[in-house]
């Protein structure tokens, strides 16, 4: 029997406009309730972004950023979905800890949805409890709004509640944690794939109806509109994964529940950012098989796509094969766009804007060299910059990077010749340093904000990363340590879902 939530007197300006579609396509729920909540993380900024008006942490506030009480216009619920899980399809997944709270349309008149996770067990919980170590909450907390930061888009993190719970898992037990997080909508790949399963093509119709209003309101009118939504979302995915490896970022776990139809990252579950540089960098615990390693994250996003594609099949054309070459033109479009965006994303961390063909050789020669010497990735293209007039030396923080420095020297000179083709030096290297982060969420640093806060009940390093990343390129003098690669002691290999 469904438990009467507590109502809480605070009123956020929510609506749901998901909860007005059939109930197939969510469960109703209440989140569980947690015996000694503490807020330990209030992203203020963002609140006011978002239009919220709560001014001062209050009990009544940490209440419903709990799940203890509710806001009073919440209409929470947990949403429907399956997924392609490491290939493995798997019929039913959804919100299995995760509950939407409502939606809310900010000051400039944008929607988004506000979500638990962490807040207990719901009808597709697979017999999980729900619930979220600390651990995972202060990751996805410090590496979203580092992304958003970084230009990429995400969803974004609003607070971290401690319980007061201790949380059971594998590898031990551990303190347990509520996360309030923001997107532009929840809706996945796999939202689709659940109705396919079933053969609930009208499902699938409203579906798609419902999140071209919602995040394509521009080809609401357009013929072949499902058409050009696929060939949208594909787009903005192509773009999305190239950012990603532009920072060097691994998702780590690209599965079709973890893809976003709105085009942001979402779920930073075992993700990380790469120190030194290798293509096939994996850091997942449970990619035993470097199926989500850093080079093949194209590769798998169209993957990814192909699923949506066969699940939107009945919509793209009138015939099988009518859809099947929509999703195969859509396909090698987005291959296309991915690479271009992949190329020219890369080739402007290094100053060229105005790209030619041998250019790629240039920069391909770039990135041998930086796997070969195994050089910090995000450094080395920092501290690029300042090698454009440095006529045949190094500077000592680059030099630094390299184990023999002089395999850089042929090619730096290369570099500079064909810089001399684009702008003044001046001009480059600041556009360089713009785009060039000095500041990542580092592994380690990462690691220790968490050991710190579930050992100790400590969160400075929580808040000391989360402040020291909204300016990730900028040179920020007394946290000069906080920019450099990890000592071979400090490497984090390995890292974890959470779930």
């Amino acid at each position: 029997m469904e438990k009467e939530p507590a109502v809480s007197t605070l009123n956020a300006g929510f609506k749901n406009s998901f909860a007005t579609l059939p109930k197939k396509f969510y469960e109703p729920i209440t989140p569980e309730t947690v015996h000694d909540p503490v807020l330990q993380k209030y992203n203020w900024k963002l609140g006011r972004e978002l239009g919220f008006n709560f001014t001062q942490e209050t009990p009544e506030l940490t209440d419903c950023l709990a799940g203890n009480l509710i806001f009073a216009d919440s209409t929470p619920v947990a949403m429907a979905y399956a997924g392609h899980q490491f290939g493995r399809f798997v019929p039913q997944l959804g919100d299995g800890r995760a509950i939407l709270l409502g939606e809310k349309i900010t000051p400039d008149g944008k929607r988004v949805d506000v979500q638990l996770k962490g807040s207990g067990r719901t009808r597709f919980s697979r017999g999980g409890d729900g619930k979220s170590p600390l651990g995972p909450v202060i990751r996805e907390y410090i590496v979203s709004e580092a992304m958003h930061a970084l230009g990429v888009p995400t969803t974004r993190a609003l607070a971290i509640v401690s319980t007061g719970e201790r949380i059971l898992r594998e590898d031990g037990i551990h303190p347990g944690g509520v996360m309030t997080r923001v997107a532009s909508g929840f809706v996945r790949v796999g939202s689709f794939e659940y109705f396919a399963a079933r053969g609930d093509e009208a499902a699938i119709g409203e579906l798609a109806d419902y999140v071209i209003a919602r995040h394509y309101p521009e080809i609401l009118e357009t013929k072949d509109r499902y058409r050009q939504f696929f060939s949208s979302v594909a787009t903005r995915q192509a773009r999305l994964v190239a950012k990603w490896m532009q920072l060097g970022f691994i998702h780590g776990v690209m599965n079709t529940d973890n893809t976003s139809i709105s085009g942001e990252t979402i779920d930073y579950g075992p993700c990380a950012f790469m120190d030194y540089y290798d293509p096939n960098m994996v850091f997942s615990s449970i990619d035993t098989m470097g199926r989500y390693r850093y080079a093949n994250q194209g590769a798998i996003m169209k993957w990814n796509l192909h699923a949506l594609g066969i699940c939107l099949q009945a919509l793209l054309g009138k015939t099988d094969e009518e859809a099947m070459d929509v999703i195969d033109a859509t396909l090698t479009a987005f291959e296309q766009e991915f690479l271009h965006a992949q190329k020219v994303g890369l080739l402007k961390k290094i100053g060229i804007e105005k790209p030619g063909d041998q250019d790629f050789s240039l920069l391909g020669e770039l990135l041998a060299l930086m796997q070969s010497q195994k050089t910090d990735f995000t450094l080395t293209f920092r501290y690029l910059a300042d090698q454009i007039t440095d006529g045949s030396t190094m500077t000592p923080q680059f030099q630094k990077l390299f184990k023999a420095p002089d395999a850089i020297s042929a090619w730096l000179e290369s570099w500079r010749k064909r810089l001399a083709q684009e702008n003044s030096p001046d001009v480059i290297q600041a556009k360089m340093n713009r785009i060039n982060p000095l500041f990542i969420p580092r592994n380690h640093r990462i690691h220790k904000a968490i050991a710190d806060a579930e050992a100790r009940d400590d969160f400075s390093q929580v808040h000391l990363l989360t402040a020291l990343y909204e300016n990730p390129f900028t040179e920020q003098p007394k946290f000069t340590d906080y920019a450099q690669a990890p000592a071979d002691e400090e490497r984090v290999t390995r890292t974890f879902c959470g779930t």
